[in-house]
Parts: structure tokens; C-alpha cells; sequence
């Protein structure tokens, strides 16, 4: 039997249960994502010293980790955003690490990757969206549409200008979304390819299964790319997140 490389994304029940007609069945795709609550929640307690409950004065390689993560989080706010981003931090600290651990719980091999999944990404795009219009209309009012028309704008220029601005901005989630979605898909797909074409070259009965071992170098290179995408495609989520949030404060 010959199985399709993107048979790793289907969301299979665990465990089936229907009540009332409604499938509320315990799949895969839900223990990835509680897997993945579980990891960020040990996170606080793996820095903390078990018998003062404490963070460790001097950090430890863990807790050293995790700030250098924190830090990164902290150095894109400031950087982009150009006022209050200090408010946002605890936020967009807790998307960064949500995102990059279903990012790299994917990589270990018969997990589930959940950000591969475009309900995860956009549904997780679509709430920043809301968000962001709520905190621009918080902050601005009505001054907050000024985003679809730039300054000293012409009548008849604006007719064209304001069509686009406004597609453009709603594109925004679904951008935002679709990037992160693709990016795992894509990558996850192409090493399953490899793996599979390792393994049946491995299969060969004579000296040319020898050759398998080129297409498994490739697969030890494009796994550690992998890796990077996995946190690549976090920091850019969160650097996206936050020129939008920018926009919405700043009105630029």
C-alpha cells in the first residue's frame, strides 16, 4: 500500500465518543495541543529551584534558554512598536512559545504537528484581527478608518487608494494565517517524501541500496532546516503580530 505524504496531517479519533449527534471524539489532534499546554506550563517549573519554589538567582541552562527566548520577544515589541509595548509582552511572549512548541512537538517523529492545520493558524490570526480592531477603535474612534486613506490624498486618488488599502487589510489574518499553515505543511510533506524514498531504496535486494545513504544525508540536512522554520516561522508570526499592533496604536 502506498500512502500519500500529507496522510500525517489527517486528524484521526483516539478515542470516539458521539453524544447527541455531535462528534466529540479524542483525537490526535487534541493531544498534540495538550501536549503542547503541558510543555509551556512545565516551562515555570523547570526554572524554579524545587526546594525554595523559587527562580534560580544564577540561571541555570534551562532558565538561560527561556530568558534568551523572553528577551527576543521583548527586543521585537520594542523595536516595532512604538508605544505602551510593554503591555503586550505577557501576550505575545505566551503566542511565540504556544507557536514554537507545536512547532518542534512536530518534528519528533509519529507526533501530530497542529500548526500544520489551517483551523489552528487562522483561527489564531482571525482573533489578533478582531483584537486589533477593537484596540485601534479603543483608542482612536472613527480617526482609526484614517488607516485606509494616507494623509493629503486627493478625492479622486482616494477612490483607488481606499479599494486596495481596505483588501489589503482585511488580507491581514488571512496572510497571517496562511504563512504559518503552508510553511509546516510544506516542509513536513518534503521529508516524508525523502523518508519514503530512503526506505525503499533501503529495501533494494543488492549493492544499490548502498545509495540510500545520499538521500539520507538529505534528510539529516533538511531536518535541521526544518528546525529552523519551525522557529522561523514563530518569530515572524510574532513580528507581523506586532506591526499590526502598531497600527493600531500608532495609526501608521
Amino acid at each position: 500500500m502506498v500512502y500519500s505524504p500529507l496522510d500525517q496531517f489527517k486528524i484521526a479519533p483516539l478515542i470516539s465518543l458521539q453524544v447527541a449527534g455531535l462528534d466529540l471524539s479524542f483525537t490526535n489532534f487534541t493531544l498534540a495541543a495538550l501536549v503542547t499546554l503541558f510543555v509551556i506550563q512545565s516551562i515555570v517549573f523547570l526554572i524554579k529551584e524545587p526546594t525554595t519554589n523559587s527562580f534560580f538567582v544564577i540561571p541555570s541552562g534551562w532558565q538561560n534558554l527561556i530568558e534568551k527566548l523572553y528577551a527576543l520577544v521583548s527586543q521585537i515589541l520594542s523595536d516595532i512598536i512604538t508605544t505602551g509595548s510593554e503591555k503586550y509582552f505577557p501576550f505575545m511572549a505566551v503566542l511565540f512559545m504556544f507557536i514554537l512548541s507545536n512547532n518542534l512537538i512536530g518534528m519528533v517523529p509519529y507526533s501530530f504537528t497542529t500548526t500544520s492545520h489551517i483551523t489552528l493558524t487562522f483561527f489564531l490570526s482571525f482573533s489578533i484581527f478582531v483584537a486589533l480592531n477593537v484596540i485601534g477603535f479603543e483608542r482612536h474612534g472613527m480617526e482609526y478608518f484614517s488607516l485606509f486613506l494616507p494623509a493629503n490624498t486627493g478625492f479622486f486618488l482616494a477612490l483607488v487608494l481606499v479599494p486596495i488599502e481596505l483588501i489589503s487589510y482585511i488580507a491581514k489574518p488571512i496572510s497571517l494565517g496562511v504563512r504559518l499553515f503552508i510553511n509546516l505543511m510544506a516542509g513536513h510533506s518534503l521529508l516524508k517524501v525523502i523518508v519514503g524514498f530512503s526506505w525503499n531504496m533501503l529495501l533494494v535486494e543488492n549493492l544499490k541500496a548502498i545509495a540510500f545513504i545520499f538521500p539520507l544525508l538529505v534528510l539529516v540536512v533538511l531536518t535541521g532546516l526544518e528546525l529552523a522554520v519551525a522557529l522561523i516561522q514563530a518569530y515572524v508570526f510574532i513580528t507581523l503580530t506586532a506591526i499590526y499592533l502598531n497600527d493600531s496604536e500608532a495609526l501608521h
